[in-house]
């Protein structure tokens, strides 16, 4: 469906799993996460993310922080 599965771990707590998906555009998971979705055995939460390399290049970029 266009996603990659990098990772899958059971939780203790109030998630059961999670799965860390890869993909090439957050359409790709949100296509993933409604096919799951709709099957009716999970309810996909879905947390899009960004490595803290990017997160604080696009701050830089907002002007948000300086070096």
């Amino acid at each position: 469906m266009g996603a990659k599965v990098i990772a899958q771990y059971a939780l203790l707590g109030t998630y059961d799993f999670i799965n860390i998906l890869e993909a090439q555009s957050n359409e790709a998971i949100a296509r993933v996460a409604s096919e799951l979705g709709s099957r009716g055995t999970l309810e996909p939460l879905t947390m899009a993310a960004i490595s803290m390399q990017d997160y604080v290049r696009e701050l830089e970029t907002a002007k948000i922080i300086r070096r």
